[in-house]
């Protein structure tokens, strides 16, 4: 099992070892000055009349970064640059970032290393640490050329800093070259000209989707938001580029990829929240009363399995629990029953562009693994499949069971959670009323009224539907000899003290079976004197105002001091507690009828949810239990896409109202094949980001140093409480700060990319893709429709300006009609909607390492050419750099402890052009 813990480092920028990074022995070394979450130092490379130790060989040469700790006498490998081929004055675009949490200083020492690589298909770099200061071993397919070294201190210091230092042999001898060393700052434009590099020799055939700039806010890294983005991000891995523009200027590229601690909280939250709604399901199942035999052994059955499945739901989080700090699963423990519940390889991918013509932009993309049950498995397919034949099965076998709808059946957990909810509400706001009435305040009684008439129309509204009159002769059926047993109703006092009408009898539908003992008029007298008993109440209210003097009430007292003469002022001559005493009896009649309706309910609606658990028992438990590890890994994202995005765009009005108006849409970009076992872990995948449509943020202020969200609810609805400190909360819309539900729409576009997605469009079926695909156009098209009547007209045409919404949605639509094989154009114009449209964008295969690595440095390449001005000849060079040296290949490094794509060359010859890794970057990754 590999867990990442915080502070910890396999990527390829490895942290010194925690002794090496502390121990400073009697030294005292100068830390670098540095600004709170950038890099302490950024700098590029460059070499000139490099001597090839072949007479007229062309050089292919890469930069190897070394860094020697001033307390140590070991040389750590740090990082490596691009091969430049064919040139004896290689510019390297690949620059060298040390981010801030790195043990730098002053007196740190750098070695560099310039190779000359004969065959790039055994070449790979890879870092560790060396005893003393000797030359690694000679490495398969390059040979040594020459090494310079520096103090950190001495580039700092340096004129312009920058350093031409000299390359020399092994020995120390012969000069073999120059390497200058210039330090680089984000924000500041570089001076020359660009004109000299080597171009691709292929150039670039086609052009991905114009995807829109994305900017950043002008508090990106503010001391302000650190502990909110501290609480989300860990243990972050950078990146440096350089690359031409088209008019021959400099743009600088900062690639960022971070993990995320909700890889664990969010899962470690949700298993609590299933561990208390499922005990208390139980209990109501205890609490439903005597029973047939029939359905009483079946509950005790239910009882059984429900007990062992929250066992089990406690076992895992204790599990979880142990892994303190954790933020980080890996690929290879994605089939670990002990952590099942969390996100596959869960990180997020940033890129921050600096460009001489455009404002800084930041894109960022959410890379993880597909959410689905690794170990469960795939053999009888994924959730897609088997919720419809679970559905399909239960309702042709009832011959023991009563058949309800899911529908039905999640009306029945709605009302049940509104009851749970409400009923508590009430009686505290019926105290509140006693209390002002107490204290014989005309204003605080009528506020206290309003609350508890507006809570209990809430409640009685939850009744009015026919689940629940059938659920009660359901239940009546079930009672041993059909004989309903129920306490007195107190409802005759409160139909003498305030007479109405009855209420229209409801018409029974055909379904529901008559049974001549019942009387189901009784559940509408009862239901009924919930809202005659609070009729009383405010007719009382109204009196005691009234008769006080009052001109006021709702409904009497007199005008002009004239007063109603059936309103005798008895109270002049009674005690203050007179209010209070006439008021008690009627709020005690109200709590003990909401009692009568809520004890009948529950029962009713819980006997619901025991037909769906007593059919095929274990099928159903195991199909929750896999539709909550679906979805446990699937929001864990969600809510870190959220907050990133929440950061990000914290000052932009336009995205806040957007968030509060219309809400956000989340497009998740799928590279699963429909063949083999990824069919089901695409039907896992469609189902569990499905189920977000269930999920609603709400922002609110910190309290504490603990920013961390919080989940509230139920399986059918959640909320997540996402904290921002007090001056961020501030700057929040009125709307939001009020405790708005705040909405996301989930939509899913897959398109297979590699050698098996070739066999089952030529040999198997492709029609799971095909119906995802339409289906999520039409949601997507349906969040357009919201987007464009809600949001205000000025703002639209901002989105129109950039690029025609309405014509990419209609492009997109074709594409998915088409059903061209592997039409990766699918994916470029539902990222593109979705970054024009403020979304939040992922992008998923089976362990997000390998075909998410290439499309989202595709992504990123795109986005540089189309948005930035990249140089049209520099397309594939930045490509292949982002590929070989890019944090990409760092997280390929952390999940499988190898620098290579799990690819080989008769897989990639299946893949698209532009998703092919560069050569020596893919083979066999011994694990």
């Amino acid at each position: 099992m590999e867990i990442k813990e915080e502070g910890a480092s396999e990527e390829g920028q490895h942290f010194l070892p925690t002794p090496q990074a502390s121990d400073t022995g009697d030294f005292q070394f100068t830390s670098i000055q540095k600004t709170p979450n950038e890099p302490q130092l950024e700098f590029i490379l460059a070499c000139k009349d490099l001597v090839a130790p072949v007479r007229d060989r062309k050089l292919n040469t890469l930069v190897q970064i070394s860094v020697i700790h001033p307390a140590e006498q070991a040389l750590t490998r740090y990082s490596s640059t691009e091969i430049v081929e064919g040139t004896r004055d290689p510019l390297f675009l690949t620059g060298v970032t040390f981010p801030s949490e790195y043990p730098i200083y002053e007196e740190t020492k750098i070695k560099l290393t310039v190779y000359d690589v004969k065959d790039k298909s055994h070449d790979t770099v890879r870092t560790s640490v060396l005893p003393e200061h000797k030359d690694p071993l000679p490495e398969v397919g390059r040979s040594f050329l020459g090494y310079a070294s520096f103090k950190v201190g001495e580039l700092l210091k340096s004129k312009e800093q920058l350093l031409a230092l000299s390359l020399r042999t092994s020995d120390g001898g012969k000069v073999v070259g120059t390497i200058e060393v210039s330090v680089v700052k984000m924000g500041e434009i570089e001076d020359g000209e660009a004109d000299h590099i080597t171009t691709d020799r292929e150039g670039t055939k086609g052009r991905c989707a114009l995807v829109c700039e994305c900017t950043a806010s002008e508090s990106v890294n503010g001391k302000d938001n650190l502990p909110f983005l501290n609480a989300v991000l860990k243990n972050p891995v950078c990146k440096l580029y350089r690359f031409p523009t088209s008019d021959n200027k400099w743009m600088r590229i900062r690639e960022q990829m971070s993990e995320s601690i909700l890889s664990f909280h969010i899962p470690k939250e949700l298993i609590s929240l299933h561990i208390k709604e499922d005990l208390c399901r139980n209990q109501e199942l205890k609490e439903l009363g005597e029973l047939s035999p029939h359905w009483d052994n079946l509950r005790k059955n239910v009882l059984t399995h429900c007990d062992q499945m929250v066992n089990m739901y406690q076992d895992i989080l204790t599990e979880l629990s142990k892994e303190t700090g954790s933020s980080f699963k890996s690929s290879s423990s994605k089939g670990e029953k002990t952590l099942e519940f969390v996100p596959v390889n869960l990180h997020l991918q940033r890129m921050h562009v600096h460009s001489p013509h455009l404002k800084d932009a930041l894109y960022d993309v959410i890379t993880v693994g597909a959410p689905a049950a690794h170990f469960q498995g795939f053999k009888n397919g994924g959730l897609r499949k088997l919720l419809h034949r679970f559905e399909m099965e239960r309702r042709n076998t009832g011959y023991q069971f009563i058949y309800y709808s899911p529908e039905n059946t999640a009306k029945a957990k709605e009302v049940l959670s509104n009851i749970n909810h409400l009923q508590p509400l009430i009686a505290t706001h019926a105290d509140l009323l006693l209390n002002s009435a107490s204290q014989r305040s005309p204003d605080s009684l009528k506020n206290s009224l309003r609350m508890l008439s507006e809570k209990t129309e809430l409640f009685v509204h939850a009744f009015k539907d026919q689940l629940v009159r059938s659920a009660l002769l359901a239940l009546y059926t079930a009672r041993p000899g059909g004989v309903l047993k129920k306490p007195p109703s107190p409802k005759n006092s409160t139909e003498d003290s305030c007479p109405q009408d009855p209420p229209p009898p409801v018409r029974r539908q055909d379904s529901i079976p008559h049974h001549s003992d019942y009387d189901e008029e009784e559940w509408d007298r009862v239901w009924a004197n919930v809202g005659k008993s609070l009729n009383c109440i405010i007719a009382m209210v109204d009196k005691l105002i009234g008769r006080d003097g009052g001109s006021e009430g709702a409904g009497g007292g007199s005008k002009d001091g004239e007063k109603d003469p059936s309103l005798v002022d008895p109270t002049i001559t009674h005690p203050r507690e007179d209010w209070y005493e006439q008021l008690y009896p009627l709020i005690l009649t109200l709590k003990d009828c909401m009692g009568e309706v809520v004890n009948r309910a529950k029962q009713s609606l819980t006997f619901v949810l025991l037909q769906e658990l007593a059919y095929s028992l274990p099928q159903c438990l195991m199909l929750t239990l896999r539709r909550d590890i679906v979805f446990s890994q699937a929001l864990a994202g969600l809510v870190c896409g959220f907050i990133i995005k929440l950061h990000t765009s914290l000052h932009d009005p336009g995205f806040l109202q957007q968030l509060h108006t219309v809400g956000l849409i989340v497009q998740y970009e799928g590279l699963l094949s429909t063949y083999s076992d990824e069919i089901g872990m695409l039907e896992d995948m469609a189902v569990g980001i499905s189920d977000l449509k269930k999920v609603a943020f709400k922002i609110i202020e910190a309290k504490s140093n603990d920013v961390l969200p919080v989940i509230t609810g139920r399986r059918e609805h959640y909320v997540v409480e996402v904290k921002l400190p007090a001056r961020m909360f501030e700057a929040l819309p009125l709307q939001i700060k009020e405790g708005q539900l705040l909405h996301v729409y989930p939509v899913l576009f897959n398109v297979g990319i590699n050698e098996q997605q070739t066999l089952a469009e030529r040999f198997g079926d492709v029609s799971l893709q095909e119906s995802i695909n339409q289906e999520n156009f039409e949601l997507l098209k349906e969040y357009y429709t919201i987007f464009m009547e809600k949001m205000p007209p000025d703002y639209i045409s901002h989105f129109q300006e950039q690029n025609d919404l309405k014509g990419l949605l209609e492009n997109l639509h074709q594409n998915i009609q088409a059903k061209k094989r592997k039409n990766v154009e699918i994916m470029w114009l539902a990222a593109t909607i979705c970054r024009k449209l403020n979304g939040i964008r992922f992008t998923c295969c089976k362990s997000a390492k390998d075909r998410t690595s290439m499309s989202v440095t595709l992504e990123q390449c795109s986005i540089l050419r189309d948005e930035h001005q990249l140089h049209k000849d520099f397309f594939i060079r930045a490509l292949d750099c982002m590929r070989r040296e890019g944090c990409r290949i760092e997280n390929v490094l952390k999940n499988v402890r190898c620098r290579k794509y799990a690819f080989n060359m008769l897989q990639l010859m299946a893949f698209p052009k532009y998703y092919r890794p560069p050569e020596g970057t893919y083979g066999k990754a011994d694990t």
